[in-house]
């Protein structure tokens, strides 16, 4: 049985992971950590979460969170990612990271832990989202360079990066597939862009609004024709499944840097 340690327990993905950690029997919580200023220190992590008791209190304490943990699922907030970078790689706990927008620094920390311990790193961790890059890949690979790559994507309200980590992730692995990098075609925004499109760029369009889980669509368009890819969350315990799934399949790995598509595709 696999122990694993939620990290950001009490959030939209935390609770979520509480329920899909407590769907497989395989699983067994052992940690669950918060920011000190949470305000349910102390209590158990499977009744915040809406579930049973699972004997598991929520802790501000890192290495009260991790110890005996086999990996650690965290969709906490950058904030103070470098400290929980450290804690992971000093517990020798293995890491799935969904955390997005990350700065150089904190991606870098991210590469010093990977050093220690196995980390898989992802903006999403839906299992559909992996099979849509993959589409996207063989999509941007096929068609004539004459096919305009636009990517649209949609959250709730209160989501923080834009676009999505996701979209970045499907931009960049579109062009890669036409041997270029997304910081040469990209545009991000156009709002500050007009005119006629850029021949060869890669377009991106975001929306935020109400309690949107997650959409995100990629159109090839052509002369006469045009090809889209879509994947749409409904639900947030897609991408904890996914996660919990992705924790059982780092779990004993050796240390280095996984991506999601690894858990699917190796």
């Amino acid at each position: 049985m696999a122990a694993i340690a939620i990290v950001g327990a009490t959030g939209r993905m935390g609770r979520a992971l509480v329920h899909a950690a407590l769907e497989r029997r395989e699983v067994r919580i052992s940690g669950a950590l918060a920011s000190a200023s949470n305000s349910h220190l102390g209590e158990d992590v499977g009744v915040l979460a809406g579930g049973p008791p699972v004997g598991v209190p929520l802790t501000a304490n890192a290495s009260d969170a991790l110890v005996g943990a086999q990996v650690a699922i965290d969709f906490a907030l950058a904030t103070d990612l470098e400290a929980r970078a450290q804690a992971v790689a000093s517990e020798g706990c293995a890491w799935v990271l969904g955390t997005t927008g990350l700065s150089r620094q904190q991606s870098e920390a991210v590469d010093r832990a990977a050093s220690r311990v196995p980390v898989l790193a992802s903006p999403n961790m839906s299992l559909g989202v992996q099979v849509l890059l993959k589409l996207v890949e063989e999509a941007a690979r096929a068609l004539p360079a004459e096919f305009d790559i636009e990517i649209y994507e949609a959250h709730h309200r209160n989501k923080i990066d834009a676009p999505s980590g996701t979209a970045r992730r499907l931009g960049e692995v579109a062009a890669a597939a036409r041997g270029l990098e997304l910081s040469e075609v990209g545009e991000l925004s156009r709002t500050s862009q007009p005119g006629p499109r850029r021949t060869g760029s890669i377009g991106f369009g975001v929306a935020r609004g109400g309690d949107i889980v997650g959409e995100h669509r990629v159109s090839f368009a052509g002369l006469g024709e045009q090809l889209v890819l879509a994947h749409c969350a409904t639900d947030r315990m897609a991408f904890a499944r996914g996660a919990v799934s992705a924790a059982l399949w780092l779990a004993g790995r050796a240390p280095g840097r996984y991506e999601m598509s690894d858990v699917l595709f190796k």
